[in-house]
């Protein structure tokens, strides 16, 4: 039965046949006839897409605006630029200002179309980084990437303020916390007073303890309340709902089951009416199924959990092995659709 306490999570189609009816998914790639009804005391249900109230089908099937002069009718590709030396997957690569930026313009000729430029490891155990430190690290790459030619908006993964803030000077255009504007309330400042694009993930817990033990009373749920209230919340303080993404945050505070349980269902967080990210490139769940520890060689894993969600309607990947993925998508894109797109 619906009621106030349901969520709807659209059944995502993709293909070039949609029947009479059929609604799209946030103006994108993807469309829907049915949709599965979640709550928290009952079994899911399925029902046709019309049953469900018009704010909720409003939310999941309204096209998403641009941000940052980015559209959001194909996938977008974002370049994971760690600057750090003790990343899980590429710490110490880019040790030198140079070698970040050389490795900028070759993401960007692959195909990404936002760098994502981070100073501080959040990788499960990761100790907090000053802030002298962290701008030290990120804000040299931006200025310098920027004068040889990069013309990709660069986001600053960083939940500190007064990095976010020599970031912008330095020439970045996004703003991504992986704790959800929770660590630093001036970061909200910040970004409701410079009005760039900022994203919002989920975690549960710092990086240094959110593993121990994590758990949820039901995770999908959990995940979606939390970036719900938070959308809400950053919206009250000025942060307007045009310039959010949201990022359920898999691998952050989460168990591989979690992280399934979360993959299975990605299509619920259209719900939220913003774009959504993925961030799960080389994650230790793809090396765990994948049966591969190095998690450079964790390309192929990644691939596929990114296609899985493009199934899904998921409009940003997050991902370290840019060319490959482009490749993966341009074909994903052609046989589903059968024909090239250019």
């Amino acid at each position: 039965m619906i009621s106030s306490a349901s969520y709807f999570r659209p059944l995502v189609q993709v293909g070039a046949a949609r029947p009479q009816g059929a609604k799209p998914v946030a103006g994108g790639w993807c469309w829907f006839t049915h949709v599965e009804v979640l709550s928290r005391n009952g079994a899911p249900q399925v029902v046709s897409a019309v049953d469900v109230p018009g704010p909720a089908l409003s939310a999941i099937t309204a096209p998403r605006p641009k941000i940052a002069q980015l559209s959001f009718d194909a996938p977008i590709l974002m370049g994971v630029l760690n600057t750090t030396p003790d990343s899980f997957s590429d710490g110490g690569r880019h040790a030198t200002t140079a070698e970040a930026v050389a490795v900028a313009l070759e993401m960007q000729a692959a195909g990404a179309q936002i760098i994502d430029v981070g100073g501080e490891s959040t990788r499960p155990g990761a100790a907090t980084v000053a802030p002298e430190e962290e701008i030290s690290r990120v804000v040299p790459v931006i200025q310098e990437a920027t004068a040889a030619g990069l013309s990709a908006p660069i986001s600053i993964d960083t939940r500190k303020a007064v990095v976010a803030k020599d970031a912008l000077a330095a020439g970045a255009t996004m703003i991504n916390d992986v704790s959800g504007f929770t660590y630093d309330p001036a970061l909200v400042d910040l970004a409701a007073q410079s009005q760039v694009p900022i994203c919002v993930m989920h975690a549960l817990g710092d990086p240094k303890t959110m593993q121990a033990n994590p758990y949820y009373d039901d995770v999908l749920l959990d995940v979606f309340d939390f970036l719900k209230a938070q959308i809400a919340a950053l919206v009250a303080r000025g942060i307007a709902k045009e310039r959010i993404i949201a990022d359920p945050g898999i691998g952050f505070g989460k168990t591989l089951e979690h992280n399934l349980s979360l993959l299975s269902r990605l299509s619920l967080f259209h719900g939220l009416g913003v774009p959504i990210l993925l961030g799960a490139s080389r994650k230790r769940f793809i090396g765990t199924i994948g049966q591969v520890s190095e998690a450079s060689r964790r390309g192929p894993g990644s691939i596929g959990v990114a296609l899985a969600a493009l199934g899904q309607g998921v409009q940003i990947l997050r991902v370290h092995d840019v060319a490959d993925t482009a490749q993966a998508i341009a074909l994903w894109r052609a046989a589903v659709a059968g024909q090239q797109h250019g």
